[in-house]
């Protein structure tokens, strides 16, 4: 029997509710399958600093790195500056174990009333690749003559070539994989006329290497109307660390909420663990209320099971979460409902499908 080793970083706020969740569900997953999992919890976020002024400890990475995968929860303290939760704990993560594509497919999900009011659920089906080691994150910059007049401060949009390459590379080829087999490539070398000029020849270059792969290229403020008034037009999405990040909560919100939205930090090469997580955040003001939406964990989940290679797995929770948004008397409150954290994981787990044994017809 395989078993995969998985870390659990709970972090701060519903992630310390929404991740247990999720490690539940992986639990029944594994019932009657032929693998199991075996968990590691880190206790790691806002609390963890407070005790000893960092949120994870130096050498942190290296008791990651014989991990499978790691299943994160959220990091953000409202007693900790942002920037110390971000940097100190999610980002610190990425960027040491060089996560460097980050996915995050959005869709339509069954009994999800979308705010937009001309859309279809075939028609808002995408999945958006975005760099996730360099760019407007990569951490260049500086402050210098703090509390004075003069005082000043940088963050420098990085770009490599080789970082380019590879994101649109890996965009290039997940699209290929898709039905459509088209790529919307997002810049602003309108603006920017250096880091993202080069963004967008090095994006032609790639093209060629992908000649059954149809591809665009709009500009990120156009890409937001195009993403309300044409959804449809689009299917995969690669953009830059900060314009990706923004147009995936507009691409979750138009989907219907933040709280079923998942996300994968990935290693294409596999020299180490990949991250999955909801991208709702912290939460804080439903913190401990038993009010968090779990789907967005237990999409992720799905998506780490499709890493491991375990995809069956991974359609038999996609269907059962498919069951459990298409009932409204199991929405949580971001969906308009009453259901708890609780509820919607139990039913999760009383509709998945049973695990197929070899040679038993599909149900």
């Amino acid at each position: 029997m395989k078993t995969y080793r998985i870390a659990t970083i709970p972090g701060d706020g519903i992630g310390k509710e929404v991740v247990p969740a999720g490690r539940e569900v992986m639990q029944a997953l594994a019932e009657g399958s032929d693998f199991r999992f075996q968990f590691e919890d880190f206790d790691w976020g806002g609390d963890y600093y407070r005790r000893h002024g960092r949120m994870m400890p130096d050498d942190g990475l290296d008791a990651l790195r014989g991990q499978d995968a790691i299943l994160f929860g959220s990091a953000g303290d409202p007693g900790i500056p942002d920037h110390i939760t971000l940097w100190g704990l999610r980002l610190k993560i990425c960027q040491g174990l060089d996560q460097y594509a980050n996915v995050r497919p959005t869709r339509i999900l069954p009994g999800i009333d979308a705010p937009l009011k001309r859309c279809a659920p075939g028609d808002l089906d995408w999945v958006i690749v975005r760099e996730n080691s360099e760019g407007e994150y990569a951490g260049v910059g500086g402050r210098v003559h703090q509390g004075l007049p003069i005082e000043a401060a940088t963050d420098v949009s990085m770009m490599t070539r080789a970082g380019v390459e590879r994101i649109l590379r890996f965009a290039f080829r997940l699209a290929g994989s898709r039905p459509r087999r088209h790529l919307t490539v997002v810049t602003k070398s309108n603006a920017q006329r250096h880091a993202m000029v080069m963004w967008d020849e090095i994006a032609a270059e790639i093209a060629r290497e992908f000649p059954d792969v149809s591809w665009d290229k709009e500009l990120v403020d156009a890409a937001t109307a195009r993403m309300v008034n044409r959804p449809s037009s689009l299917d995969t999405i690669v953009a830059t660390n900060l314009h990706a990040d923004i147009l995936s909560d507009l691409a979750a919100a138009l989907a219907g909420s933040l709280g079923i939205a998942p996300t994968g930090n990935i290693d294409p090469e596999r020299r180490g663990p990949s991250m999955f997580e909801p991208i709702h955040g912290s939460a804080f003001d439903i913190m401990g209320k038993g009010l968090a939406n779990p789907i967005g964990t237990f999409w992720s989940v799905a998506m780490l099971l499709e890493h491991l290679g375990e995809t069956a797995a991974a359609a038999r929770l996609m269907r059962a979460i498919e069951a459990v948004t298409a009932d409204p008397a199991l929405h949580t409150r971001d969906l308009g409902g009453q259901a708890t954290t609780a509820e919607v994981t139990q039913a999760v787990r009383e509709r998945l499908p049973a695990p197929q044994t070899a040679g038993a017809p599909a149900a």
